[in-house]
């Protein structure tokens, strides 16, 4: 009997491994070349599966790039989620820095699928930008907004602080050719990620701080 009910948990199991596996093939895939030079025959070689059975979990080349950009988003989004209104202002942004320039070291990959898809137009990503995302960002600037009016911060407009810690964050990722080209270094060097810290939060907080 427990070998029966354990069976369904067990092909479960299996099968979100194998979808995993799936993903993580095409990932580098669609971050070099993009949804239209990324055939599915390459991301099936490249994830040691069939093509009939990648098509198994994902039936269109679109299903599989749309669930690889929800599942980065949710990466990328994690660090803006943790901003509650309880927490100290700079101790927040100074911990968002740092959660945000992991994320560009530890998933440069999932940065630059999504750039690329803004760069786009963001085809594939539109209603979720203006639904999921926006919500997420408005919620988010209103926590900032309240620090703003509790003196913890200087005036400035929200959009535009979490604007500028995107940019500045996820550069390290997206232009990690040239940031490595320039400096001889990469975010995966701990003494570099450390300058990169340190650097990035002095400037941000110095343009926000009371």
């Amino acid at each position: 009997m427990s070998e029966t009910k354990a069976s369904p948990s067990r092909r479960s199991r299996a099968a979100n491994q194998k979808r995993r596996t799936i993903l993580s093939a095409a990932l580098p895939l669609f971050s070099q070349y993009g949804l239209h030079g990324t055939s599915l025959e390459r991301v099936a070689e490249s994830a040691d599966v069939s093509k009939t059975n990648l098509l198994y979990y994902f039936p269109s080349k679109e299903t599989l790039y749309i669930a690889l950009l929800e599942d980065l988003l949710e990466v990328w989004l994690a660090p803006l989620k943790a901003f509650a209104a309880e927490q100290d202002a700079i101790t927040a942004i100074e911990h968002y820095i740092l959660l945000k320039l992991t994320v560009s070291r530890d998933h440069p990959q999932a940065s630059k699928l999504f750039c690329l898809e803004m760069l786009q137009g963001a085809p594939l990503l539109t209603q979720t930008l203006h639904t999921a995302l926006k919500q997420l960002v408005d919620e988010k600037s209103s926590i900032i907004q309240g620090w703003i009016d509790a003196g913890q911060l200087a005036p400035i407009d929200p959009l535009h602080l979490l604007f500028t810690l995107w940019a500045t964050t996820q550069h390290y990722a997206d232009f990690g050719v040239q940031v490595a080209a320039i400096s001889g270094k990469t975010l995966d060097d701990p003494a570099f990620f450390q300058q990169t810290f340190d650097n990035v939060k002095k400037i941000i907080i110095q343009g926000i701080a009371r």
